[in-house]
Parts: structure tokens; C-alpha cells; sequence
């Protein structure tokens, strides 16, 4: 058992009992401040606030059941679509598997598969678009229409989006790429590959299905708003946000494609599978695919392509998500070859 009575350790102990005054957040920086070892700390920790801190610093954060593997594309020319990223946005070809022309995204794959005819590009399935990242919004823009960059929507300011009445801080402008697929670019922090964003009958039950079965990780704080939200006259809410490792996806509900898209969705309740559309699926990556079917199994999950090898090497299955996505599962993470 290790000494409590070492003048250092009463001096940090006493001072992150005073400093503490219950709360927890207050708790956890000055042991961390500290390097202070918890299991010296659990010996010391008697009262109510102390408690409750330690209670919160003990807890384990969500398995990260999966990773971010691959955004799999249609397209009529793969080798045009390759060259148009890669010379539009911050990414570089590869080779993925050690086979197949791709394009490397910092942490993720862009793969393509060639497709004879073109591949849908209307809104009427879950996912709504792909997007990167930019520091300089205005400057990005004008850069990528001095290259011929065309956009399906112009620069646009919605810095009041959370409300409030401020403008000029965030911009956001639809990329038309090929065969259609809508790329995103908004103002950010970083100029990668950054996002997902998609459609939902129920955004919060979608979200939480992605947090049960994949661990990811929800933005925000408190409990998820189930409550309508309007912006310019479009449902934005209830939304989710979501982090799995770099990529964020979002995810708005239905209403949102049908005010947007009237003619597409006036007789529409229900949205078609993403398999054949321009994106026709996201990849996920696990340690265990076997193990992982197993359990999306037993969890009631649809799994519409049984594990196997493909490329000599690779393993994968395929499963059916949330709004009728197509999610690829495969074994081992992505990594640039």
C-alpha cells in the first residue's frame, strides 16, 4: 500500500480537495494537472463530491466496436473520377489492397467501382452527400471555380444556422462531381476529408443505432432533442451528429429531401437502398468480422452478404443499416499502400 502521509502527497491531496467544491470537472483536471495516480487517490476520496467525481473519471468510455474504411462510389469513367478528386480536393491516388485504383483521404479510402450505365444520382436515398473541409471558404471557392470547378449551389452564408443573427463565419457551396455525386465544402478547420451527411425517417433512432452497433461517438451535450427545427424553411431537426474517428456524419431527417426535392419525394415515404446510386455504399472496418456479423445478428441486424475473401486476401461482408444503407464490413483497417 503506498504512503499517504508523504508531505507531497498531503499537499497535492489537500489541494484538490479545496479546489474541487464538487465538481467533477474540476475533479478530473487537477488529477490530471497533477499526474496524480488514482489508485493513491481512491484511498484518500471520502465525502459526497469527491465520490461522484472519482465515479466519473472510473467511468469507461463506449467500445470503438469499428473504423471509418471507405466511401464506395459509382461511376461511368473510374479513372476520371480518380483524377477529378485528386486534383479538386486533398487526396491522393493509391493503390487500395494493392489492387485496385483508389483515392487515399488521410485516414480513408474513396473506392469506385465502373458502372455501364450512369449511376443514380437523385436524392431519394439515405445518403445526401460527401464532404471536405476549408479554412478559407471564399478563397477555396473562388480557386476551385478558377480550376472549372462546377457547383450545383454557389457559395452560401448560413452563420445563423444555430441561430442568432451572425454572418460571414460559415459558408458552405455544393461540388457537382462525377456522375453527379454532390460534394460538400464548408468552411472548417482542417481541408480534409471531413464529413457524411445523410437523410433519416427517424434521425435519433438512427444515430443511436450507429452508437449501439458501432461505437460511435455522439457531438453535443445532454440528450438529443427529438423536437422539429426549422432553418429558411427547411426541418432541420431532429439530427444527429456523429464521430467515427475522422469522419463526422450527419444525419437530418426525411422532411428536409422533401421540401428540397418536391417533385422526387410527393410520392415518396420511404427511401430507396443506396446500392446502384452514385454513392452506392460506406465501409466500415472491424478486428473480428466473423465475431462482428455474429453479434449484428443477434442484434436483429440484416446481413445481405455473408463473410468472404476477395482480392486473394480481403475479407468482407455486407449488411443493411439504418434507411435502407448499404454498409460494407471488412476485416482489418484501412491503410495507405
Amino acid at each position: 500500500m503506498p504512503n499517504l502521509n508523504t508531505p507531497t502527497t498531503i499537499k497535492i491531496l489537500a489541494r484538490i480537495q479545496r479546489k474541487v467544491n464538487g465538481t467533477p470537472k474540476n475533479l478530473g483536471t487537477l488529477l490530471v494537472t497533477y499526474n496524480f495516480p488514482m489508485h493513491i487517490f481512491r484511498k484518500f476520496a471520502v465525502g459526497a463530491p469527491l465520490c461522484a467525481g472519482l465515479a466519473l473519471l472510473s467511468q469507461e468510455p463506449p467500445p470503438q466496436l469499428a473504423h471509418f474504411h471507405h466511401v464506395h462510389l459509382n461511376a461511368t469513367d473510374p479513372k476520371a473520377a480518380i483524377d477529378f478528386y485528386t486534383s479538386k480536393f486533398d487526396c491522393e491516388k493509391g493503390k487500395f489492397a494493392g489492387a485496385l485504383d483508389a483515392v487515399w483521404a488521410q485516414k480513408s479510402w474513396l473506392l469506385f467501382t465502373k458502372a455501364a450505365a450512369p449511376p443514380k444520382s437523385e436524392i431519394t436515398s439515405t445518403i445526401w452527400h460527401i464532404g471536405w473541409g476549408a479554412e478559407d471558404m471564399k478563397a477555396t471557392y473562388q480557386k476551385q471555380l478558377d480550376s472549372g470547378t462546377k457547383f450545383a449551389t454557389p457559395i452560401t452564408d448560413i452563420s445563423d444556422i444555430g441561430g442568432g443573427n451572425r454572418q460571414g463565419v460559415f459558408f458552405y457551396a455544393y461540388v457537382d462531381g462525377p456522375d453527379h455525386q454532390l460534394i460538400e465544402l464548408n468552411t472548417s478547420n482542417h481541408h480534409h476529408f471531413g464529413h457524411i451527411h445523410m437523410l433519416s425517417k427517424d434521425p435519433s433512432a438512427a444515430g443511436e443505432w450507429y452508437i449501439k452497433e458501432f461505437g460511435l461517438v455522439r457531438r453535443g451535450q445532454g440528450p438529443p432533442s427529438r423536437e422539429p427545427r426549422m432553418y429558411r424553411g427547411f426541418q432541420i431537426g431532429p439530427s444527429m451528429s456523429l464521430m467515427m474517428d475522422n469522419v463526422n456524419i450527419i444525419i437530418y431527417p426525411m422532411e428536409y429531401a422533401k421540401t428540397q426535392w418536391p417533385e422526387l419525394w410527393k410520392d415518396r415515404n420511404e427511401f430507396e437502398s443506396t446500392q446502384g446510386h452514385v454513392t452506392d455504399h460506406i465501409g466500415f472496418s472491424v478486428d473480428n468480422l466473423d465475431e462482428t456479423i455474429a453479434r449484428l445478428k443477434k442484434d436483429g441486424v440484416k446481413v445481405t452478404g455473408e463473410p468472404r475473401t476477395v482480392l486473394g486476401k480481403l475479407k468482407i461482408a455486407f449488411i443493411e443499416g439504418p434507411d435502407k444503407i448499404r454498409i460494407e464490413l471488412v476485416e482489418g483497417h484501412a491503410v495507405k499502400e
